[in-house]
């Protein structure tokens, strides 16, 4: 892989020219930078990418975080490592942004990914396509990654209702528990594809469950003609990714205003 190309595509493709990631949003181009907005309160608000110097920051800073104010949103500048100018952190910082943990950009070519689905025994995958499937979903998530999932389901709920072709969502179960799951996010006639949300309970760690849910996902994204998958990879998650054959492109940090 091309790092330095794919990196540039990935920019351009999915941070440049963004599309709405649900119902109800828009994405809008301003100041300087790349921004969605939801109507939903609970909707993620936020700039995707930017194109600053030294000289414009400050005041594209300003302008966003009016925008957003007004409309009574906390909002996220998601940024990357590569973004410019070099003391956009900093400058992000001094205007009032907590930087949360930092993750790793990790892509993979979905043609060298391993699909191979295998299975612990007694464990099938669901598909999940409507609210029976969300609600197991959010079962293992508020297990997972802690309560407070209402806004996950209502998105999860929308996007299946609305536009079914741009999600792939899956549980693991182990009889009638869900045990694990995980979705791909896979916007229309876009590279990349990305793998969102896996989260296995402690007590089926180790069996091969998030291997499995990445090979199934892997292969959806394929047969929808995504040369690319990514994901925003945790330090938990980034050495089982590196195995199957993903690689680091850059990092991401979340840098959060008004929670």
């Amino acid at each position: 892989m091309n790092h330095e190309a794919v990196l540039a595509e990935y920019d351009r493709r999915m941070r440049q020219e963004a599309r709405p990631d649900g119902p109800g949003v828009r994405i809008e181009r301003v100041d300087g930078v790349v921004r969605q907005t939801a109507d939903a309160a609970d909707g993620w608000h936020g700039v995707l990418w930017s194109d600053l110097t030294s000289g414009t920051a400050d005041a594209a800073i300003t302008a966003q975080i009016a925008h957003f104010t007004a409309l009574g949103r906390a909002f996220e500048w998601k940024l990357h490592a590569h973004d410019r100018p070099a003391c956009l952190a900093e400058r992000l910082r001094a205007a009032g942004f907590t930087p949360e943990d930092e993750e790793t950009l990790m892509v993979a070519g979905t043609a060298t990914l391993p699909t191979a689905v295998d299975l612990p025994d007694g464990i099938r995958l669901e598909p999940v396509t409507g609210p029976a499937g969300v609600d197991l979903m959010v079962a293992v998530h508020a297990q997972v990654f802690g309560p407070g999932r209402a806004r996950f389901r209502t998105q999860l709920l929308d996007r299946l209702a609305e536009a079914p072709e741009t999600v792939a969502a899956v549980v693991a179960m182990a009889g009638d528990t869900p045990v694990s799951a995980a979705r791909a996010d896979l916007p229309p006639d876009a590279p990349f594809a990305s793998l969102w949300g896996g989260g296995t309970l402690p007590e089926w760690r180790g069996r091969g469950l998030y291997r499995a849910l990445v090979a199934h996902r892997a292969r959806i994204a394929a047969a929808r003609g995504h040369r690319y998958l990514q994901v925003d990879a945790s330090d938990q998650s980034r050495p089982i990714l590196q195995r199957l054959g993903f690689a680091p492109l850059t990092t991401t940090t979340p840098y959060v205003y008004g929670e």
